[in-house]
C-alpha cells in the first residue's frame, strides 16, 4: 500500500510544539516528532543507568534538522489538503518548511525498529525488544516487548515516568490495576516487581492481543492478565496501586472512578500529562478523593503520583 510521506521542517526544536499546534488544528492528531535534542540529552546520561549501548545510526540523529512527519493515503484529494496546509505551516511559523514523497508501507512500517533498542529505563528494569539480544545484570528486571501496533515501548517520557513510580510505590503481594495497558509494559513491570495479581484493561481490541501476547512472553501468565474493558463499566477489581498512561483530559475523567477500584492507603500514579498541566489535572485529581505525593517532570511530560485521602 502506498501512502504520503509529508515532513515538516523546523528551524529549532522549541518549533515542534507550534507545528503539532497547528497539525491539531488541521484535524491531524497522529505524527511522529524527530528532535535533536532529545538525543543530545540522552548523551548527557542524567541518570547513570539510562544506557548501556547507542547504536551509532541514533547518534546521527542529534545532526538533523527537528521535524514532524504525517502519513496520508496516496488520493488526489490529500494533496490538495497537504499543500493548504503547507501554505498555513509557512504563514504561521516562518521558519519551517514542508515535503512530501510517497512511500510504499513496506518502507517505514518496521523503520522505528532500528531505534527501538536495549534501555535501563529505571534502577531496576530494562525494556528490551524480542528482536534484540541483552545480557541482564544481576539485579535487572528485564521486560522482553514486542509493541507492534501498540503504544508502549517504555522509552517515552510518559511510560518511563510511569515505570519508575511503580518501581518506588510497589509493594511485595499488591494488587495492581493498569488502565489503558496498550502493549503491556505497565502491567508485566508490576508482576516483575511482585506483584500477585495484576489486571490490565484496555478499550483497543488489538491492543488486548499484543497485550496478551507480550504477559505470555514474560511468563507471567498466572498473575498477570490483560483484557478487553472500560473502567467506568463493569470492572469489579480493588487494587493496591493503579497505574493510568492516558492523556490528560482522559486521566480527568477517569480519576473518579480509578477512587472507587483502590483500596485505602493505596497509591495512583498518572501520567501521559504535559507538564504545564500538572496543576490542572493535579487539581481535579485532589477533588475525586486523592492526595498528591509528588508530580515528576520529565522533559515537557510529568507523572503524577497520589494516595486516597485519609478520613478525619
Amino acid at each position: 500500500m502506498k501512502y504520503i510521506e509529508f515532513v515538516i521542517y523546523a528551524d529549532s526544536s522549541e518549533e515542534l510544539e507550534l507545528i503539532e499546534a497547528v497539525l491539531m488544528s488541521s484535524g491531524i492528531e497522529d505524527s511522529v516528532v524527530s528532535d535533536p535534542k532529545d538525543i543530545h540529552e540522552l548523551l548527557e546520561k542524567k541518570n547513570a543507568y539510562d544506557w548501556d549501548y547507542v547504536d551509532e545510526s541514533v547518534l546521527q540523529l542529534e545532526n538533523e534538522r527537528p521535524s514532524v512527519t504525517v502519513y496520508r493515503d496516496d488520493r488526489e484529494e490529500e494533496y490538495e489538503f497537504l499543500s493548504g496546509l503547507s501554505e498555513k505551516l509557512k504563514a504561521e511559523i516562518p521558519g519551517c518548511t514542508t515535503e512530501s514523497r510517497v512511500v510504499c508501507d513496506d518502507d517505514w512500517k518496521d523503520k522505528w525498529k532500528e531505534y527501538f533498542k536495549p534501555a535501563k529505563i529505571t534502577q531496576h528494569l530494562v525494556v528490551k525488544p524480542t528482536w534484540e539480544d541483552y545480557e541482564k545484570k544481576e539485579d535487572e528486571l528485564v521486560i522482553e516487548i514486542d509493541p507492534g501496533m501498540a503504544f508502549g515501548t517504555g522509552t517515552h517520557e510518559t511510560t518511563s515516568l510511569c515505570l519508575e513510580l511503580i518501581e518506588e510505590y510497589i509493594k511485595p503481594g499488591d494488587y495492581v490495576l493498569d488502565v489503558g495497558c496498550g502493549s503491556g509494559i505497565l502491567a508485566i513491570a508490576a508482576g516483575l516487581l511482585g506483584a500477585e495479581e495484576v489486571l490490565g484493561i484496555e478499550i483497543d481490541p488489538v491492543a488486548v492481543e499484543i497485550g496478551k501476547s507480550n504477559v505470555e512472553l514474560n511468563g507471567l501468565s498466572e498473575n498477570v492478565r490483560v483484557v478487553y474493558g472500560d473502567l467506568t463499566k463493569g470492572i469489579d477489581f480493588k487494587a493496591d496501586l493503579v497505574a493510568a498512561n492516558l492523556m490528560a483530559d482522559i486521566v480527568k475523567i477517569l480519576s473518579g472512578d480509578v477512587a472507587k477500584h483502590i483500596k485505602p492507603g493505596g497509591v495512583y500514579i498518572s501520567s501521559g500529562i504535559l507538564a504545564e498541566l500538572a496543576d490542572d489535572v493535579g487539581s481535579v485529581i485532589e477533588k475525586c478523593g486523592f492526595e498528591i505525593e509528588e508530580v515528576r517532570v520529565k522533559g515537557e511530560w510529568c507523572a503524577i503520583a497520589a494516595k486516597p485521602k485519609t478520613a478525619e
